[in-house]
């Protein structure tokens, strides 16, 4: 894959010696209480980098690592779409990074690779997240009950988003 330049972010495949910025990014308070992870968190992400599944990429801002983006495809022809996770480090949230990194995927992923339905699935309380998403285009589609076991070891509720190509916010 190349690499990706959005109006705020560049974003480029994750590499080995990335990890430790990222980990130390997954550990905070913001961004751990929303990313499932156990307790190795550089172990978790270089197990993302190894999964065939998944294709994780490091989002850069003024030459620093503020997070990373993942995406994932079903390629069965009669429901083909990709689907979209992000974390950033949270001295950048609000600062519209969020919504430029997902904005830069997506687009890559309808124009390169010919999407037409992308999908997000935010924690259903995460409102910043879900504006983040809007702003990009996505809708919501409907309420996951149950969907995710949180830090506390109870479920909560998650938001499937989709977009279509058409959507898409330029």
């Amino acid at each position: 894959m190349t690499v990706l330049q959005g109006a705020l972010v560049v974003i480029r495949p994750t590499r080995a010696e990335d990890v430790p910025a990222l980990a130390l990014i997954r550990a905070t308070d913001e961004v751990r209480a929303r990313w499932r992870g156990g307790d190795d968190l550089g172990a978790d992400i270089a197990a993302d980098l190894e999964d065939p599944d998944c294709n994780c990429l490091t989002v850069h801002h003024q030459q620093r690592i503020v997070g990373m983006i993942q995406w994932y495809s079903e390629e069965e022809p009669d429901y083909r779409h990709a689907g979209i996770d992000i974390f950033l480090d949270p001295a950048v949230h609000g600062s519209g990074l969020g919504t430029d990194a997902v904005r830069t995927l997506a687009r890559h992923l309808v124009d390169d690779h010919g999407y037409h339905r992308l999908v997000i699935d935010p924690a259903a309380d995460n409102a910043a997240a879900i504006r983040c998403y809007e702003k990009v285009g996505f809708r919501p589609v409907g309420i996951m009950r149950q969907y995710e076991r949180g830090q506390d070891g109870t479920w909560h509720d998650g938001l499937l988003m989709d977009l279509l190509a058409t959507e898409l916010t330029r």
